[in-house]
């Protein structure tokens, strides 16, 4: 029999030890064995002892940690309900360390030149090559590589950067040590020092989130199948040449403003998780019935993939809202049916709570601002915490007159403290948009999200029946629905493209003020609900 001496306890490893010894050992010898045996099995117990004592600091640790985390959540839930907002700059060193060691430990770094004052307003005028922002940007490397190198002397500073920023001052670099938090914070050279993948949403990715379908453990993927119980009529109507128009499109006048205008020769992208290669409606279909003599791009900037399919499908629905085609294959018709087009996979859902995809979606809108053809961004993505990095893309986009759409949020029974407008969504360079019931009186959705930074509402839920907005399942010619301040999003941005089209000239603050003016609660701003309904039929008079 073979004794497993390494699951014995240790005093019969010793004795074991000792027999083997004695009996295979001269007379002479047997004294020395023994003590030195003694020696080894001292240093194996001393061992033992250590690993067990790493054991219990691990534990110790780990649940250090998750008392950090649960009164990390605490404050941003405090910050939120008391604010409508919540800044990174306003948590302490130790909350913002708890957050990086609870996620990848990536860190994003605004930064400037010592002399530089505020830069927000024009962040599109800055070259992050010239000379005093590439030597700000040397000196807050420099200042991580000291710091960091304590801990990791192997570490080099051309190898510190995760992702390389080619437009925005912002450096995104994973840290090991809380004192190179501290010096980043202090320094005159930040502008802020934040963890990008952190959200306290990713808290209730277990059995919560599993188990209702939500934003965890998925984040709005899945679902987007035909739904072959709408009925004519009701749920829809037909127009030629044998498209589907949602049962909604009536509340806002789009049938009528479409003898107006179709959204031709406006941009507009949508950034969200992709687009399904599978839906020919926005691919090899996309110029068919009433639909001609337009384009459809398809890209990516979420880091590690390669390829714009959408495997969620928020992303093909969002686009299909925007911009199907008004075709002859009995599919559901996009707002603006005739307007070019770019999606962008820059998440894989849309809960923006991994460091990867504030890079991508900061790329995306870096992206579209410095292409001239865009003019209109829908993002119907967000999150309860703030990001500076993609923050300052936002502003990069509006200082080159991108006019930008974003979702107030959607949430769910066990999100349900996260009341208010989420990020982005809630910075005034964007328009904020939610969704409501078609019921007379402004009521939000069940899930929709309502707030003082609102501006625009859609209706796109039947408050009967709870239906939802019509729009292009994954695959097939058989309509999925799709609810939430998501659609009315998508929904609003194709209203803007007709708008757009129809007055080629008008500059983004035209437009506004033409979608203002002719909303539903003009000139009164109401608290949760903004100028109220938009109005495609008056807006492209």
């Amino acid at each position: 029999m073979i004794i497993n001496w390494l699951k014995a306890p240790a005093f019969f490893v010793y004795l074991g030890l000792v027999i083997i010894f004695i009996v295979q050992s001269p007379k002479n010898c047997i004294m020395k064995k023994i003590l030195a045996l003694s020696g080894c099995c001292i240093v194996l117990l001393s061992c033992s002892k250590n690993i067990k004592d790493q054991q219990a600091i691990a534990s110790a640790d780990a649940q250090d940690l998750k008392s950090s985390q649960l009164q990390l959540n605490q404050y941003i839930k405090d910050q939120f309900q008391q604010t409508g907002y919540f800044n990174w700059k306003d948590a302490s060193d130790e909350m913002v360390w708890t957050a990086m060691q609870s996620t990848d430990n990536i860190i994003a770094v605004g930064y400037k030149p010592l002399q530089e004052k505020s830069i927000e307003n024009r962040l599109h005028t800055i070259n992050i090559n010239d000379a005093k922002w590439s030597a700000a940007k040397q000196q807050v490397m420099q200042l991580i590589y000291n710091s960091e190198r304590k801990f990791n002397p192997s570490i080099r500073i051309e190898n510190m950067e995760v992702w390389k920023e080619k437009v925005l001052p912002v450096i995104d670099v994973k840290i090991t040590s809380i004192e190179t938090l501290k010096l980043l914070r202090k320094s005159g050279l930040v502008r802020y020092a934040e963890p990008m993948g952190y959200d306290p949403i990713k808290e209730f990715d277990n059995e919560a989130a599993l188990a209702s379908g939500g934003i965890g453990g998925g984040s709005g993927c899945g679902g987007y199948n035909g739904n072959t119980s709408l009925l004519a009529g009701s749920d829809y109507s037909v127009v030629s040449p044998n498209a589907k128009v949602s049962w909604n499109y009536t509340y806002h006048g789009i049938q009528n403003a479409w003898t107006k205008s179709t959204g031709a020769g406006v941009k507009v992208m949508v950034i969200d998780s992709g687009v399904s290669p599978d839906q020919a409606n926005l691919g090899s279909e996309f110029n068919q019935g009433l639909s001609s003599g337009r384009t459809i791009e398809k890209m990516f900037t979420l880091p590690g993939e390669i390829s714009s399919d959408d495997p969620c499908g928020h992303g093909t629905a969002m686009s299909g809202a925007v911009a199907a085609p008004r075709c002859a294959d009995g599919n559901a018709c996009g707002v603006a049916y005739n307007c070019n087009f770019v999606i962008c996979r820059a998440t894989r859902d849309v809960y923006l709570d991994e460091s990867s995809e504030v890079k991508g979606v900061s790329d995306a809108y870096t992206w579209a601002a410095d292409n001239s053809t865009v003019q209109i961004i829908s993002m119907s993505l967000g999150r309860v915490t703030g990001s500076g990095q993609i923050k300052d893309a936002i502003q990069y986009a509006s200082g080159k007159g991108k006019l930008m759409f974003c979702a107030g949020g959607t949430s769910f029974s066990w999100t349900a403290f996260f009341v208010g407008v989420i990020f982005p969504a809630s910075l005034t360079e964007v328009q904020a948009i939610t969704g409501v019931k078609d019921a007379p009186a402004l009521n939000a959705c069940a899930d929709c999200h309502k707030g003082k930074q609102i501006d625009y509402v859609i209706v796109m839920e039947k408050q009967s029946t709870g239906l939802h907005a019509l729009s292009t399942a994954m695959t097939g010619d058989v309509p999925t629905t799709v609810g939430g301040s998501s659609v009315s999003t998508a929904t609003a941005a194709g209203i803007a493209a007709l708008v757009w089209s129809k007055n080629p000239t008008f500059t983004r603050d035209d437009v506004l003020n033409k979608l203002t003016t002719t909303a539903s609660g003009y000139p009164t701003k109401s608290k949760n609900y903004g100028w109220g309904k938009l109005n495609a039929d008056a807006a492209t008079n």
